[in-house]
């Protein structure tokens, strides 16, 4: 079988689906306590890195997506599936489970 080479640029997410960079997790607490690795929560913020071209509608056209590449993103907690390239990671996600954009 042959290798394949994934990088962010050869990514292309299908219909309403959405390429998503993690943020980094928190450190520490609020309290100032230093958290080890297995004690940090997964983020459910993120920069997201690649669209979709949209969702078909009942009438076969395309529903434009309402996020683009550049927006930072709340999503749901056990959304998407978890990417590793690089030594970054990313979630491939849906749009619907996309919650809110951030500024």
């Amino acid at each position: 079988m042959a290798a394949i080479s994934l990088s962010v640029s050869t990514v292309k997410p299908l219909g309403d689906r959405v390429f998503v960079k993690v943020s980094e997790a928190e450190e520490r607490t609020a309290g100032g306590i230093f958290l080890p690795d297995n004690a940090k929560e997964k983020p459910q913020v993120g920069e997201i890195v690649a669209v979709g071209s949209g969702k078909l509608n009942e009438k076969g056209e395309r529903q434009p997506m309402e996020v683009e590449i550049g927006n930072k993103v709340l999503y749901s907690k056990y959304a998407g599936t978890d990417i590793k390239l690089g030594g970054d990671e990313y979630v491939l996600l849906s749009e619907k489970d996309i919650l809110a954009v951030v500024s």
